[in-house]
């Protein structure tokens, strides 16, 4: 690879990485061509970018965009490495776990993730990335949550209407009687 191959390497991954809040570097090495291929059309039907690069023109492009900010993945580069491009904070687990089980191996293994600033490292981090909650699931929560108070508040004063239309009923029954 020239020198002039690498520095466009570079600067593919370094709008990769701009471009996307979530990823994950994975080690994909020992799957078969087959395993392969079905990795990377779950990853397009899930819409997760799949790419494959040199850990040196990894480091360098992460280095370039903040060094201080990805320093916690750095020793994760070792190996194969094929890093995972997400919008969605826990698709790239999903797609692991669910190929795992489905191909009985081990692979792909998670060297590191890092989501919107933080750095998780290791496969045994596999199963909180599972958990995680995305934008759009956390806005539905608040939402929810803030529409809540509304709504005991709306039922109570409902209830004290029928309430009171009871006692006036109550109370005119009295009357008449």
């Amino acid at each position: 690879m020239t020198k002039e191959q690498k520095n466009e390497v570079i600067e593919v991954l370094k709008q990769k990485f701009t471009q996307y809040s979530t990823f994950y570097i994975t080690n994909t090495e020992a799957l078969t061509v087959a395993q392969t291929t079905n990795l990377r059309r779950t990853c397009f039907n899930k819409n997760v970018e799949l790419k494959v690069a040199k850990n040196t023109l990894i480091k360098k492009a992460l280095e370039s965009l903040d060094a201080e900010k990805y320093a916690g993945l750095f020793d994760s580069l070792h190996n194969v490495t094929a890093l995972m491009f997400s919008e969605n904070a826990k698709e790239p687990a999903l797609i692991i776990s669910s190929f795992r089980t489905e191909s009985k191996t081990e692979k792909p293994v998670l060297k590191a993730a890092f989501v919107d600033g933080a750095v998780f490292v290791g496969n045994d981090q596999l199963e909180a990335l599972k958990t995680l909650k995305g934008k759009q699931e956390l806005l539905g929560e608040i939402i929810g949550l803030l529409q809540s108070p509304a709504k005991n508040v709306i039922s109570g004063l409902n209830a004290g209407t029928k309430l009171a239309s009871l006692l006036k009923a109550l109370e005119d029954r009295e009357v008449a009687a």
